[in-house]
């Protein structure tokens, strides 16, 4: 499911390092707190990324619940923007990037990041 997200409006990423020891209720409530967006939005997937590079979480409102996913690679790592605690909307390239293992952001861009709704 992660290798493809063409069925979703939009996909943001939580920059920086998540603890992926929360659940669903746990991430909805950063996304709501930390980022000032709506994790109930329908068809939107929220990605985490841990303090290990080789694993990832995705939150997804489906309209009638939350459906939580997780990620571990077998081997590799995700390039994940490290340097900010901010959201991101990145586009499907970007994501296809990033499950390829690529660098989304480029480094200096990295440390300028802002909140982009």
């Amino acid at each position: 499911m992660l290798n493809d997200a063409r069925g979703f409006r939009r996909i943001v990423i939580a920059c920086g390092k998540t603890d992926l020891r929360q659940g669903i209720d746990g991430l909805a409530a950063m996304v709501q707190k930390q980022f000032q967006m709506d994790p109930g939005e329908k068809d939107v997937l929220f990605l985490f990324c841990g303090t290990k590079a080789d694993r990832i979480k995705g939150l997804v409102f489906e309209g009638d619940g939350f459906l939580l996913l997780y990620k571990r690679l077998g081997s590799g790592r995700f390039r994940w923007p490290r340097n900010t605690q901010e959201a991101m909307s990145i586009t499907q390239e970007q994501f296809d990037w990033l499950m390829k293992g690529m660098t989304i952001v480029s480094s200096i861009h990295e440390t300028n990041l802002r909140h982009l709704y």
